[in-house]
C-alpha cells in the first residue's frame, strides 16, 4: 500500500534582502544614509573628541508601504521631513554612536508602526427611538419633582 503524500511546509517564499525597519518592512541596505557628528552640550573630553550623534536620513518613496500609509507617516514626521520629501532622524542622548545610531532605528520603527496602522473609522450613529422616548420622559419626571419644591404660601 503506498503513502499518502505529506503536506509539507508550502510553496518557499524567498527570505527578505535588506534591513528590516519594522515588522514585515526592509528596504535595501544602501537606502539608509548614516552620518555621525559631535554632539552638543556639557560632557568634558568626551564631547570634544568622539563624533557620537547620529543622523539617519531615508527617502519616503524608498519605504515599501502604501500611498496611504506613507502620507501618514509624512504627517507624523513632521519637521523631521524635509521639503525634498527626506525624513532625517537624529539621537545624540548617548555617549556611544553604536547606541544613538540604534535609538535612530527605535525611533524610526515607531514611525512606521504607527503610520501602517489604519486608523478606526467613525460611523455616525443615532440613538433609538425607545432611548430618545426614556430620556424625555425622565426630564419630565425630574422636571415635576423640582417644580414640587417651590415655595409653599403659609396656610
Amino acid at each position: 500500500m503506498a503513502e499518502p503524500e505529506r503536506a509539507g511546509p508550502g510553496p518557499e517564499v524567498p527570505a527578505p534582502t535588506g534591513v528590516e525597519i519594522a515588522p514585515h518592512v526592509y528596504v535595501p541596505e544602501g537606502v539608509l544614509a548614516f552620518s555621525y557628528s559631535r554632539s552638543g552640550g556639557p560632557g568634558g573630553q568626551n564631547v570634544n573628541k568622539v563624533s557620537s550623534k547620529a543622523e539617519l536620513r531615508l527617502a519616503l518613496h524608498q519605504i515599501p508601504i502604501s500611498a496611504r500609509a506613507r502620507a501618514r507617516l509624512a504627517r507624523l514626521a513632521g519637521r523631521r521631513l524635509t521639503d525634498e520629501g527626506e525624513l532625517i532622524l537624529t539621537c545624540e542622548e548617548d555617549r556611544s554612536q553604536s547606541r544613538n545610531r540604534a535609538a535612530c532605528f527605535d525611533k524610526l520603527r515607531e514611525l512606521i508602526v504607527q503610520a501602517l496602522m489604519e486608523p478606526k473609522v467613525r460611523r455616525k450613529t443615532k440613538p433609538s427611538k425607545g432611548s430618545v422616548q426614556r430620556r424625555l420622559d425622565e426630564k419630565k419626571t425630574r422636571a415635576r419633582t423640582k417644580r414640587g419644591r417651590g415655595r409653599h404660601e403659609a396656610e
